[in-house]
């Protein structure tokens, strides 16, 4: 298979060889196992199968250097304590062979993504709004003492780059550009987070979640842990559901009013940004921004 095509100019080279060789290096026991790239939507991270049992997981970007160690440290502190299998680390890898950043090596998990395979718009998709809200919910309980803040913790912000995404997609007719400026200027006048910062998934998007046989299983990449104002989590409420069992997410996330609202600005930042940079480059992550504006805007309306 061919390597991953990049989605931006910082990319590193990343393929089955280099994999092949990391892994043979360093880890000797497993030389010889099968690698095979996963294609995923994924824009921090690549993958790749090693065996049946095992993925490698290499930041795609220099700016990912701190993911893999962040994931290494807290994935088996927080697994026992969520409702909803994680990824298992099993080996911590180091820069080599020309590849100059940490990686790791987990479990496999089995399971279709929500994207590829969507679940069923009826009990399956109820299902797992209260699947996936429990999670939130169980997540946030963890001690959050130690951990770092998560890329989307902070306080939604007049960002330039929202501004100039429902600049350009209003001009190119994807979206009605007052509409949307004026449900953006909603969400910054909510009143900010003021608890202390808990812990967050910070991505939990389709191309996240895993499901078997209907039924969702399983939350994948990390990338984004850390802690912050539980609102950005929220944002799998436009990411993820509908009208009909969006409600049931909030129920089992216990979450207020103006987190919900947060939220909700989560979900136009997120759609608009990514829709904005990656209608191009990953038509998927585009399609799924495009998605949770559309499900904010109806919602808010």
């Amino acid at each position: 298979m061919p390597p991953a095509p990049k989605m931006n100019p910082d990319e590193l080279d990343i393929d089955e060889t280099l994999v092949g060789r990391l892994v043979a290096e360093q880890f000797p026991e497993w030389a010889g196992l099968s690698v095979e790239r996963v294609v995923s939507a994924g824009t921090d991270n690549a993958m790749y199968r090693l065996g049946d049992d095992m993925v490698v997981r290499l930041p795609r970007r220099p700016g990912g250097a701190g993911q893999a160690e962040k994931e290494q440290r807290w994935l088996p502190k927080l697994a026992p304590r969520l409702p909803l299998a994680v990824p298992v680390p099993l080996a911590a890898g180091a820069p080599g062979q020309g590849y100059a950043l940490p990686w790791g090596v987990f479990r496999w998990l089995d399971g279709s993504n929500v994207y590829d395979e969507p679940l069923g718009k009826g009990d399956e998709l109820a299902d797992a709004a209260g699947q996936l809200g429990r999670f939130v919910a169980a997540l946030r309980e963890v001690d959050a003492v130690g951990g770092s803040p998560s890329w989307r913790g902070g306080p939604l912000a007049d960002d330039r780059h929202v501004r100039a995404a429902i600049r350009e997609l209003g001009t190119d007719g994807v979206l009605d550009a007052s509409a949307v400026t004026a449900r953006w200027e909603d969400a910054l006048r909510v009143p900010r987070w003021t608890g202390a910062p808990v812990w967050l998934h910070g991505d939990l998007l389709p191309g996240n979640l895993l499901a078997q046989d209907g039924r969702l299983s399983a939350v994948i990449d990390f990338g984004g842990l850390g802690t912050g104002d539980p609102a950005a989590d929220v944002l799998a409420a436009w990411a993820v559901f509908d009208g009909g069992t969006r409600p049931l997410f909030r129920e089992a996330a216990g979450v207020d009013d103006d987190t919900w609202a947060r939220g909700r600005g989560w979900a136009l930042h997120f759609g608009l940004t990514a829709e904005h940079h990656y209608r191009v480059t990953n038509p998927v992550l585009a399609a799924v921004g495009h998605r949770a504006v559309t499900e904010a805007l109806a919602d808010a309306e």
